[in-house]
């Protein structure tokens, strides 16, 4: 774990899942508005690089914490050992997730399925139960989950990452009824297909052929989600936005995609 010294006067934001796609987008975003950022992942190499990658071009102050979310204990260590103005957190955007494989129900992996549950929904949990409490105690704070069009709906082939997401969207809304008389203020993003991320070649585990589900389609890029992640965070305080859905122009629903090529380049 690495440190730069916390500049009082700006906000602090921790991204979780900041090594790539949105995580990583968002990160930047806010680094180059000077926000203190803590990127936290589970590669060590990657946060190093981007750490080093965003002082150099920014000057904004960042941490890179590694660790796993779906740990509890090690998110919580990690947690504990802030210091120097790092502890206060004024903004928790909660990124790291993602889907694995499209079996049908009655051919599912398990692995695939706990690794969906453990990292969509109990990531989310264990990072809001370390860091709610102490945006509730101060009277302000403002956690951002990163669902997913999929919370909203449900497709073929995609029924446990469609739950999770459902997971996340009911999380947000409980999380926001248990804080909002507390000056907590709980959002969530919805992007549809976002290209120049990790999930795709996740959901088919390497496959390169498989994951090229972007090649004939305008999607959203990661950068257009973290100006969103942005706009809410800066709203006035008095302004909570709950959710955004976004999709491509291309996109109408998850399974309704108009696939006639790359028209908004």
């Amino acid at each position: 774990m690495s440190s730069s010294k916390n500049n009082p006067q700006s906000k602090t934001i921790l991204v979780t899942g900041a090594t790539s796609g949105i995580g990583k987008a968002t990160a930047r975003y806010f680094a180059k508005k000077g926000y203190n950022v803590i990127i936290t992942g589970r590669r060590k190499d990657k946060l190093e690089e981007i750490k080093k990658t965003m002082e150099n071009k920014y000057g904004s102050p960042i941490l890179a914490m590694c660790f796993d979310v779906c740990d509890f204990e090690e998110a919580q260590a990690a947690l504990n050992s802030l210091t120097d103005g790092w502890e206060k957190i004024d903004i928790l955007v909660n990124n790291a997730g993602g889907a694995r494989g499209m079996d049908p129900i009655q051919g599912g992996q398990l692995e695939h399925w706990n690794y969906m549950i453990d990292t969509n929904i109990k990531g989310v949990l264990h990072m809001a139960r370390l860091i709610a409490p102490q945006m509730a105690e101060r009277g302000k704070g403002h956690i951002i989950n990163i669902c997913s069009t999929a919370g909203h709906e449900v497709y073929p082939n995609g029924a446990v990452y469609c739950a999770s997401k459902h997971a996340v969207d009911a999380l947000t809304k409980g999380m926001r009824h248990d804080l909002f008389r507390m000056g907590v203020r709980v959002s969530q993003i919805s992007p549809g297909m976002v290209e120049d991320t990790e999930f795709a070649i996740n959901r088919f585990e390497g496959d390169e052929e498989r994951a090229k589900i972007y090649e004939d389609i305008t999607p959203l890029n990661a950068r257009d989600v973290a100006e969103l992640i942005f706009f809410v965070a800066t709203r006035p305080r008095h302004v909570n936005i709950q959710d955004i859905l976004v999709m491509s122009t291309q996109q109408a629903s998850s399974t309704n995609v108009d696939r006639t090529g790359r028209k908004y380049e």
